[in-house]
């Protein structure tokens, strides 16, 4: 593997045989399937040596492939450390360092964070599990979690309990009872929920500051301080999932604080392992914190892998990065740029992109549906779902990589790294320029797609579950 012996066809086969299969097929299908070298941190490279500028991750590599702010670091960490990787039951000077700086970044924004600590894990989406069971243990008469419509915490089965997607939690059910969902945005709605339901009766609220998976969307203002002023008046627990928003990408360190919300709870992860390695973190307010894992309880909940050194150290150097280059600022302004760009590309071609939307580098561009006549719902969704594969396939052309968004199937987002020079972040921007201009209105999706490809992708389709998420109206 050091050497770059194992060619890409080989890779292909031997994770199609032993991997996830049907996803690389997929990807395959459409040519975004990879492998993919590193050429700079922002730009990676095929088989055929095409290059790509790099605005996908999923926003868990925030300073891009490799960088060498890290890369460096982890020479001199692996010349140098010598404390215990895995300090299940000792304490460990590396976790301790994170720790400390992560309430204190936090408590900068909302100073009644002070007395917070803090749980490691080695995902989002266990963040959420532990966030989860910390407000249980806090309340544990009540019986509801609430969440919001078209939010996404993850796959493990709490996390999907609060994931409204059909697709994903249909085969699972039953899932964690008591999990409800609340329309995003609507105020008075959540308000009605809580009333039927009992305000006693309610565990906590899940909440996205911003929705990544859901396409960007943006909550209106006062939706989130109104959240945290209606689950205070009740004690309710409010659990502000920051693993997309936080540490800089919208162009605050936590968006929640940002939109004025102070949530009980926060969750971490994506930026934080610096695209190396895996770092989740939940922070809870010290009261909360000490219900759950206090005396002899301390092993209620815990995790093999979370808080290791090297994912400590890691996190740690990631979290210096940021805060020596201010990247929240730096984000922020991109944002403007990058936003203003779009929204005159989709003035431009207002038959390829129905809308564009952004906070930061978290960017979505919502197409135009590649069938304009109407759908009956599960043909409907498939069209949708087929409109953003089409359009990552041409964005993939015109040289730039982008994500898919899992709760909004016609909606494709950018979400490049925070320290991307300004030159490559136009030339990004440039390109999908470009890429409008070659489908000017989304049927060239379909028309600049090879027929033969269109029918394998139609029989792949076919293949999956028939039941589809509603979205994009």
């Amino acid at each position: 593997m050091l050497d770059g012996r194992l060619a890409p066809a080989e890779t292909r086969r031997l994770e199609q045989q032993y991997g996830n299969e049907e996803l690389l097929y997929g990807l395959d299908l459409i040519g975004v399937g990879g492998p993919f070298s590193r050429v700079t941190p922002w730009e990676l490279e095929d088989e055929r040596g095409r290059r790509r500028i790099n605005a996908s991750g999923y926003a868990a590599t925030p300073f891009g492939e490799m960088p060498p702010v890290l890369t460096e670091f982890l020479h001199g960490y692996l010349d140098h450390n010598r404390a215990m990787g895995l300090a299940q039951q000792s304490s460990s000077p590396w976790r301790a360092a994170l720790e400390a700086n992560l309430v204190r970044l936090l408590a900068r924004e909302l100073p009644s964070h002070e007395d917070s600590q803090v749980f490691f894990c080695s995902s989002g989406t266990e963040a959420i599990e532990g966030a989860m069971k910390f407000a249980k243990a806090w309340r544990p008469r009540a019986r509801a979690f609430i969440s919001f419509s078209s939010g996404y915490h993850g796959k493990t089965y709490g996390a999907l309990s609060l994931t409204p997607n059909p697709e994903y939690q249909d085969i699972f059910r039953p899932l964690v009872p008591g999990a409800l969902t609340s329309p995003y945005g609507d105020l008075q709605a959540l308000r009605d929920l809580i009333r039927r339901l009992g305000p006693d009766k309610v565990i906590a609220v899940v909440v996205e500051p911003i929705q990544g998976e859901g396409g960007v969307n943006i909550p209106p203002p006062g939706f989130l301080s109104g959240l945290g002023e209606l689950c205070r008046q009740h004690g309710i627990v409010v659990i502000a999932d920051e693993i997309q928003t936080g540490l800089g990408r919208t162009g605050h360190w936590f968006e929640s604080a940002a939109q004025g919300l102070d949530p009980d709870i926060v969750t971490l992860a994506k930026p934080l392992g610096g695209g190396m390695t895996a770092v989740g973190a939940t922070i809870v307010r010290g009261p909360i914190y000490k219900k759950m894992l206090g005396g002899l309880s301390s092993k209620r909940h815990s995790n093999t892998f979370g808080g290791g050194a090297l994912a400590m150290a890691v996190g740690l150097k990631s979290l210096e990065y940021l805060v020596e280059n201010d990247f929240p600022a730096r984000s922020l302004e991109l944002g403007k740029q990058g936003l203003a760009h779009l929204q005159e590309v989709q003035r431009r071609f207002p038959r390829l992109l129905e809308t564009v939307r952004g906070q930061g580098l978290l960017m979505a561009m919502q197409f135009q549906p590649v069938v304009g006549l109407p759908l009956p719902g599960a043909l409907k969704e498939l069209a949708h779902e087929a409109t953003a594969i089409l359009a990552l396939r041409e964005l993939h052309n015109a040289g730039v990589m982008a994500n898919l968004s899992l709760s909004s199937k016609r909606t494709v987002r950018l979400t490049p790294a925070l320290d991307m020079p300004g030159d490559v972040f136009t030339e990004m921007l440039d390109r999908v320029e470009r890429f409008a201009q070659f489908n000017p209105s989304s049927r060239y999706l379909l028309t600049n797609t090879p027929p033969q490809l269109l029918a394998r992708l139609a029989a792949f389709a076919a293949s999956k579950p028939k039941k589809r998420t509603p979205s994009d109206g």
